[in-house]
C-alpha cells in the first residue's frame, strides 16, 4: 500500500538535515532513558515507597497514561506549533520530573513525577517524525523513521545497566539527579540546534488556525489507514514495552532466578537486537509496501509463540529460551513503527502531526492495560506470606497478553481491508476524472 506523497518538494543541504535530526533525536534518546528508568528500578522504587507490585504499577501507569492521552492534542499542537517548541517544553517537563523524582519519599510526588516525565515524553517522539517529514525527501522517510524508533532505543541502554550501577553504587537521589542533569543538556543543545523546516518562507508563515487544525483531525481519523497504523502499534507494540517499562525486570530476577545484573543485561541485549532489527524492518517495508501488514502480523505471531514457550516451561526457563524471548521482544518496537509508515503513507504533511499522534495512542493505551493487568495478577496470585511474586504468578500474570493479541490482529484486519477499499477507490475517482472534465 502506498498514499500521497508528503515529502517536502525542495532539496536540502544534507549536513543541515542530518544535523537538525541528529540533535532532535538526541532528545528522543533522553526521552527513552527518562521513560525507561524507572524500569530497572522497580524493584528498588518497591522498597523506598514500601509497595505492593498493584501500587508500583500505578507509576508506569500514570506515566503511560498521560503519554497516551496527550498523543492526539500533542499532535494538533505540533501542527499549529512546530517541532522545536514541543521538544524544548517536553525536555523541560522531562528534567523537571527527574527532579522530582529524585527528591521524592512521598508515594504521591513519585506519582507526579512519573507525570511529568509522561508528559514531557508524550511530546517527543512524533516531533522528531514530523521533522523527518520536512527535512528529508519521501524516498528517505521510511528509514528514518525506523532509525529514529531503533536509535532512540539507546535511551534504554543508559537506563539499564549504566543506570542500575549508579544507583547501587551512589544511591537514589544522585543517580535520578544525574538523569536530570543529562536531560538538562538535551535540552540546551535542542535550543541551539533544531529548526522546524529548511524552508524559511514556511518557517515564516503564521501558524494554522485552530479551525483548520481540527479538520485536519477529522481528516486524519477519517483516513482508514490511519486507523490501520493505530491498531498496528496496538498489536505490536505492548508486549516489548512493558517488558522493558516494568514488569520485565522483576520477571528475570523474581520469577526465573536471574541476578540483577543478568537481568540487566538481558534488557540491553534487547535493546542493541532492537537496534540492529530497524534497519531491516524499514528494509522491508520500503521494498514491499504493499506487504506490510504481513511483516506485523510475523511480528505478532513470532511474539506470542514464543511467550507461549516461557510461560509453559516446566520450571525456570533455560537461558537460551530468555535469550530468544528478549530478541523477539527485541522487534517489537520496530514492528509498531510501521504504524507511523502508514500514517506517512496515507496523510499529507500538512496533517502528519496529528495523523501520528493518533496512531502513537494504540500501542501505549495497550501498555497501560497490559502494566495495570499483570499488577493486578501478581497480588492476587502470589501465595499468602509471600513478599515478592513467584514464577506461577508470572505465568498467570503475562497470559493476559494473548486477549491483547487477538483483539489487535481482528483490528489489523478490518482496516487493513477498509484502507485497501479505499484506495481502490481514490484510484477509480482519479481515473474519472479526466473523462469528466473532458465531458464538460
Amino acid at each position: 500500500m502506498s498514499g500521497p506523497a508528503t515529502a517536502p518538494a525542495a532539496v536540502v543541504p544534507r549536513r543541515s538535515a542530518l544535523l537538525v535530526w541528529g540533535v532532535a533525536l538526541s532528545a528522543y534518546v533522553a526521552a527513552v532513558f527518562h521513560r525507561s528508568s524507572l524500569g530497572v528500578t522497580g524493584v528498588d522504587a518497591a522498597h523506598r515507597f514500601d509497595i505492593n507490585a498493584s501500587a508500583l504499577a500505578t507509576f508506569t501507569v500514570a506515566q503511560l497514561a498521560v503519554y497516551a492521552a496527550m498523543q492526539v492534542p500533542v499532535g494538533v499542537l505540533l501542527d499549529r506549533f512546530g517541532s522545536r517548541r514541543l521538544l524544548i517544553a517536553g525536555s523541560a517537563l522531562m528534567v523537571a520530573g527527574q527532579l522530582c523524582f529524585a527528591l521524592a519519599t512521598d508515594v504521591r510526588l513519585a506519582v507526579a513525577a512519573r507525570i511529568l516525565v509522561g508528559l514531557g515524553d508524550a511530546m517527543t517522539f512524533i516531533s522528531v517524525l514530523r521533522i523527518v517529514a520536512f527535512w528529508f525527501p519521501g524516498r528517505r522517510n521510511p528509514m528514518l523513521t525506523q532509525l529514529t524508533g531503533t536509535l532512540g532505543q539507546l535511551g534504554a541502554v543508559l537506563g539499564a545497566v549504566p543506570l542500575v550501577a549508579l544507583l547501587h553504587r551512589v544511591g537514589w537521589t544522585p543517580a535520578f539527579l544525574v538523569a536530570a542533569a543529562v536531560g538538562a543538556t538535551v535540552l540546551l543543545m535542542v535550543v541551539a540546534a533544531v529548526r522546524d523546516t529548511p524552508h524559511r518562507d514556511t518557517a515564516a508563515k503564521s501558524a494554522p488556525t485552530l479551525a483548520t487544525v481540527r479538520r485536519r483531525l477529522v481528516a486524519a481519523w477519517a483516513q482508514p489507514g490511519t486507523r490501520l497504523g493505530l491498531w498496528t502499534h496496538f498489536v505490536t507494540q505492548f508486549s516489548g514495552a512493558v517488558f522493558a517499562l516494568l514488569w520485565g525486570y522483576p520477571f528475570l530476577v523474581q520469577g526465573q532466578g536471574l541476578t540483577p545484573t543478568a537481568a540487566a543485561s538481558l534488557l540491553t541485549l534487547m535493546t542493541v537486537a532492537t537496534l540492529l532489527s530497524g534497519p531491516v524492518v524499514a528494509h522491508l517495508c520500503a521494498r514491499h509496501p504493499l506487504r506490510r501488514s504481513v511483516l506485523v502480523f510475523a511480528v505478532t505471531g513470532a511474539t506470542a509463540v514464543v511467550w507461549a514457550a516461557v510461560l509453559a516451561w516446566p520450571g525456570r526457563a533455560p537461558g537460551w529460551l530468555l535469550v530468544t524471548l528478549v530478541l523477539v521482544l527485541a522487534v517489537n518496537g520496530p514492528g509498531s513503527v510501521i504504524g507511523f509508515d502508514y500514517a506517512r503513507t496515507f496523510n499529507p504533511v500538512s496533517r502528519i502531526g496529528s495523523a501520528i499522534g493518533i496512531v502513537n495512542v494504540g500501542g501505549f493505551v495497550a501498555s497501560i492495560v497490559l502494566v495495570l493487568a499483570v499488577g493486578v495478577v501478581l497480588d492476587l496470585a502470589t501465595p499468602a506470606g509471600r513478599s515478592t511474586p513467584d514464577l506461577a504468578a508470572f505465568r498467570w500474570a503475562f497470559a493476559v497478553q494473548y486477549a491483547l493479541w487477538a483483539l489487535g490482529a481482528v483490528q489489523v484486519l478490518r482496516w487493513r481491508n477498509a484502507a485497501r477499499r479505499h484506495q481502490a477507490a481514490e484510484r477509480v475517482r482519479a481515473a474519472a476524472a479526466p473523462v469528466s472534465a473532458a465531458i464538460s
